[in-house]
């Protein structure tokens, strides 16, 4: 489990920059996510219910500014099927992204950290099955749920 969260070797599971050629504000988790995707919005209201201190921020992908750091860490923007997770000035995507946003959330959530024992071709292999399948499963929405006032401070476009 030495490859997670904070190694500087670079994995299949981040994007190819490895590390962000410039720090995220690392005082506020960064999810980036499917907008239309059922799976990928109820992934974001779960963090929310558990995210008692408010300290993750959200944003779709297909926002400018979602769309913007995709890019920026070489990720494809005409589908989008990963989470691009950033924490502590880091990238992770793949069920990286999941691990480091349950790893945030403390106590048990924490115990999500397991799978990593996992090789990491199969836990990629497991996670890019439930992608590209995800809107055959779960379901795809017209577009993107508008937040509500509370929550809108904490989506950046």
């Amino acid at each position: 489990m030495t490859d997670f969260p904070h190694s500087g070797r670079p994995h299949s599971s981040r994007p190819k920059s490895g590390r962000p050629s410039e720090p995220f504000v690392a005082s506020h988790p960064l999810i980036v996510f499917d907008g239309v995707c059922v799976l990928c919005s109820s992934f974001v209201r779960m963090v929310v219910r558990l995210d008692r201190q408010s300290r993750f921020r959200f944003a779709t992908a297909q926002s400018p500014f979602g769309e913007a750091l995709f890019k920026k860490h070489g990720l494809r923007t005409d589908s989008y099927e990963t989470n691009l997770v950033l924490v502590g000035g880091l990238a992770f995507t793949q069920l990286d992204s999941l691990v480091a946003v349950m790893a945030e959330l403390g106590w048990p959530w924490r115990a999500a950290k397991l799978l990593l024992l996992l090789p990491r071709p199969l836990r990629n292999w497991l996670y890019d099955r439930i992608a590209k399948n995800r809107y055959a499963l779960f379901g795809r929405k017209d577009s993107c749920d508008i937040p509500s006032a509370e929550l809108r401070e904490r989506f950046l476009d």
